[in-house]
This record gives structure tokens, C-alpha cells and sequence, in this order.
């Protein structure tokens, strides 16, 4: 099955472009930008060898609809999604931090509680919690945004010391935060699931600031299953999940967390489909439409150029 794991377009009006982890991002004209979902996956800050069928499209469109549902509470950088894959808006400078917010004690915040902090971000950590436990409010732990390596997590206060972001502009994206999780938490109850925690990046433009990148897919959100979370939490056990922490997981299991000396571990093409098949399941969840797998026999490179070209074109 055909993905798409790299693109090397000339738009018109093109100007810069940036690869990232799994997206890649064409300036036009210094004012759009044209954001492609790519098919690559990442974690621990290494990209997978191999890319996941469907997977950019799950992930513009999931945010895509949650752009849309927000735009009334926060202003966001998106115009149109002139392809499955893509989404073009508004370019804005972004700030070099991306907004953690947690609802549940689980994951790194977990695996750094086991371990003894109970200080995370300037957030002081209740005592006696477990793992899965939910936090009396959400709390928002920052990270840096780093262009290449690990993002480091990071205080409010430190982040306004050092000038990342101004105090107004910190207090502003730290509001938005607040209502765009209240948002997911509130659609994503509706399905049947559990916001437990995501990311969100802002950016700035003639002095407003904006919501930009992606929101609420499976790459920047962990989701679970709300039937049987109090039961699977009471007895200690896993809870089920619709998030890419189990491709983490599968890593641990495998010996990698991106440590000196380690592997990337083979990834089957039976795991690969496993993964297609987890993020169709979350998309159908969170939306409450059918997936519609775009066509697999075609050039889906040269589909974008066709659909992004006709867009910047006629706009």
C-alpha cells in the first residue's frame, strides 16, 4: 500500500520549506502556509523507518474538524483543506514553546512521578496519586520547542524570565489552553472517550495571537475509553487506549527509547497495518463519521501538488 514519506514540491509563490518529524511546511509568500500530513510516524525523537498508511490523512482531518469547532473561542491559522492531506492557512511566528495540558497522571508525567518528582513544570504534584488518576484540575506543563532533539520541560516562570514569551502573550495562550481543552474534553465525552492529555502550539500575526499546527489527533492527545476507565483504574489495570502511546510502548517492549547503542526494532507489516487500524479507530471515535480511505492506487504526491497548485491559484 502506498504512503507518502517524503515531498519535495515547488508551489507557486514558494518561498521556504520545512521537513519536521511528520510534517512538512511550504512558506508561500511569506503570508500561507501549506501544512502536509505526511505518512511518517515518530516517537521518542526518532522518525520510524517506515510510514503508516492513512495516517496523514487521519491526522489533518481529525484536525481539521477540531479547528473548525473551536474558531469561535480561539482565533486558528486555518483556511481551507484543499487535499486529504493538507491544510493551508495563515503563516504566524510561532512562540518556541508548545502548551502540555494533562487532565491524568499517566505517561512521561507518570513515569517522572514513579520516579520521585513531584514537581513537574512548576507544578506542584499532589501526594499518594496513581497512575491514570485524575488530577483534581488540568494542569499545564510546558516544554521548549527544539528544532532538532529532545523538547525540554519548562516552568512558566522560566519561560517568561527568558524572554521565550512575553508575560501578556504567556497569559493569553495559557487561557487558550484552558478552553481548548475544556472543548476536547466536552467532544470527546460525547463519543465515549477521555481527553487525557494533549499539546497545543500558538503563534502570532499583526499582533494577535493564533492557535497553529494540529490539535487533538492522535500524535498531540492521548484518549481513552470511558466505559471501564473507573474499573481498569481501581484494580491497577491498563487502561484501554486510543493514542500513539501504544507504538511507545511496543518500542519499550523492544528494547528502544532512542538510548545510546539502542535499535530501531523491525516493524512488521502486520504491525504497521495494526497502527493504520488504531488511528482509523480513533478518527471514526472522535468524529462519529466512517473513514473514507482515500484512493491507494494512485500518485498521492502528485495529487497534492495538483490540489495545493489549484487552491493557491484561484485564491
Amino acid at each position: 500500500m502506498k504512503t507518502l514519506t517524503k515531498t519535495e514540491y515547488q508551489f507557486p509563490g514558494q518561498k521556504s520549506v520545512y521537513h519536521g518529524k511528520v510534517r512538512d511546511v511550504y512558506n508561500i509568500n511569506d503570508d500561507i502556509m501549506v501544512m502536509v500530513a505526511t505518512d511518517r510516524i515518530s516517537a521518542f525523537d526518532v522518525v520510524l523507518p517506515k510510514g503508516i498508511p492513512f495516517k496523514g490523512q487521519v491526522l489533518n482531518q481529525i484536525a481539521a474538524k477540531f479547528l473548525d469547532a473551536s474558531a469561535s473561542v480561539v482565533p486558528n491559522w486555518k483556511l481551507a483543506c484543499p487535499d486529504p492531506m493538507v491544510t493551508v492557512g495563515l503563516k504566524c511566528e510561532g512562540f518556541r514553546v508548545e502548551m502540555i495540558i494533562r487532565g491524568y497522571l499517566t505517561g512521561s508525567a507518570w513515569r517522572a512521578y514513579q520516579a520521585g518528582e513531584r514537581v513537574l513544570c512548576g507544578v506542584q504534584l499532589p501526594e499518594g496519586m496513581k497512575e491514570n488518576q485524575k488530577f483534581p484540575q488540568p494542569i499545564i506543563t510546558p516544554t521548549t520547542k527544539a528544532d532538532e532533539g529532545h523538547d525540554e520541560n519548562i516552568s512558566k516562570e522560566e519561560i517568561i524570565a527568558q524572554g521565550l514569551v512575553s508575560k501578556e502573550d504567556y497569559e493569553q495562550i495559557e487561557k487558550y489552553t484552558y478552553a481548548l481543552f475544556e472543548i476536547g474534553t466536552k467532544i470527546a465525552a460525547e463519543k465515549g472517550l477521555i481527553l487525557v492529555d494533549t499539546k497545543y502550539e500558538f503563534g502570532k500575526r499583526d499582533g494577535k495571537v493564533y492557535l497553529i499546527d494540529e490539535i487533538h489527533t492522535p500524535d498531540s492527545s492521548r484518549y481513552f475509553y470511558a466505559e471501564g476507565y473507573e474499573e481498569k483504574f481501581l484494580k491497577g489495570e491498563p487502561q484501554r487506549q486510543l493514542s500513539k502511546e501504544f507504538v511507545r510502548q511496543w518500542l519499550i517492549d523492544h528494547n528502544f527509547m532512542n538510548q545510546p547503542g539502542q535499535v530501531v526494532p523491525e516493524m512488521t507489516d502486520e504491525f504497521v497495518d495494526s497502527i493504520t487500524d488504531r488511528y482509523v479507530e480513533l478518527y471514526e471515535h472522535i468524529t462519529g463519521d466512517k473513514f473514507c480511505k482515500g484512493e491507494t492506487d494512485e500518485d498521492i504526491a502528485a495529487r497534492i501538488e495538483k490540489n495545493v497548485t489549484e487552491w493557491l491559484l484561484k485564491r
